[in-house]
């Protein structure tokens, strides 16, 4: 397993965390973290949630009118969705973001601190992008056009350039006589303040568990279904090894979910008869988590955690001013 960021509790004993064999998978990630419990694990979720910073698409410029062709065929800047759906739609596209690169919130800015609200912006605190799209011409034989995420075109450094995996995102459609034409300006910001900036999804944890197979015979009947680990391993008496026991994190899950087979309302938990056990493991967690390509899992995780220390130092010096 490899180690990702660590902290220490308040008696000072570090909190271990390591990524599961296997993972991450895509934007997906699960992390095995000992010697903790369910307060501090629930703390590094809610960060996750609610402190890791990235960022989205925050304003929106569109360009309205008429315009005329080389052909002279009249394009009017309508589609059918309304800009400030449109503007919801492109919030919502994931664009790359690289802590090591010191991009600041716009509020704290060296270059715009100093400057009036509708006049900040520079290349240290937001990425830009344009789009200029029409529909088909006159005489195309189709009739509409979709328009992508990959359209977008990166006016700032190109290592923001939208994802490959993500060009495929739908934004709207253009008519014949139509066109769309607007620059977009991403910042910095946390998802507390709105959820384009959530740098994590589907997050959840779970204690650590072990199998024991007790009863060989009676867990036939779960063998028996030819069920198979995501790894594709049949889940039979051969998973559990000399020991009897399963200890790897994603056979336990895999297992966990196959139980279900041989559960209460399948008529079969009766002949199973808790052939095979599951044991929690004392002050250990599997957690898991799913970016949405903005951020790498590891980024996001290693974020909140910095997101969580920082807290907790200013929290630390607050308490002793106090009492001084």
């Amino acid at each position: 397993m490899a180690a990702v960021a660590a902290v220490s509790d308040s008696e000072g004993e570090k909190m271990d965390a390591k990524i599961v064999d296997g993972w991450p998978q895509g934007n997906a990630i699960r992390i095995l973290l000992t010697n903790t419990d369910a307060a501090q694990v629930n703390a590094i979720r809610r960060a996750l949630i609610a402190d890791v910073p990235k960022l989205a698409i925050n304003r929106v410029d569109f360009s309205q009118g008429v315009n005329q062709d080389n052909k002279g065929e009249v394009l009017e800047s309508v589609n059918v969705l309304p800009d400030e759906i449109l503007a919801h739609r492109l919030a919502m596209i994931p664009i790359p973001t690289f802590p090591e690169e010191g991009i600041h919130f716009s509020d704290a800015c060296p270059n715009c601190i100093d400057l009036a609200e509708e006049s900040k912006g520079c290349p240290s605190c937001q990425v830009l992008y344009s789009l200029s799209a029409r529909g088909p011409t006159a005489d195309a034989e189709e009739d509409y056009k979709t328009v992508y995420a990959g359209d977008l075109t990166t006016i700032s450094d190109q290592m923001f350039d939208i994802r490959d995996e993500h060009k495929r995102i739908p934004l709207t459609i253009l008519s014949k006589g139509q066109f769309l034409e607007f620059y977009a300006f991403a910042t910095l910001g946390r998802g507390r303040d709105h959820a384009k900036w959530a740098a994590a999804a589907a997050i959840g944890f779970r204690p650590q568990r072990t199998a024991k197979l007790n009863k060989p015979k009676k867990a036939g009947v779960l063998f028996d279904l030819g069920l198979k680990t995501t790894d594709g391993k049949a889940i039979d008496a051969k998973l559990f090894g000399k020991d009897k026991t399963i200890t790897d994190v994603n056979h336990v899950i895999d297992l966990e979910s196959a139980l279900h087979q041989v559960g209460p309302g399948t008529n079969r938990d009766g002949d199973f008869d808790d052939a095979i056990t599951l044991e929690e493991v004392e002050n250990a967690y599997v957690f898991s988590f799913e970016t949405d390509g903005s951020l790498t899992p590891e980024q996001a995780f290693n974020g909140a955690m910095s997101e969580l220390s920082a807290r907790f130092e200013n929290l630390t010096e607050d308490i002793e001013r106090a009492f001084a």
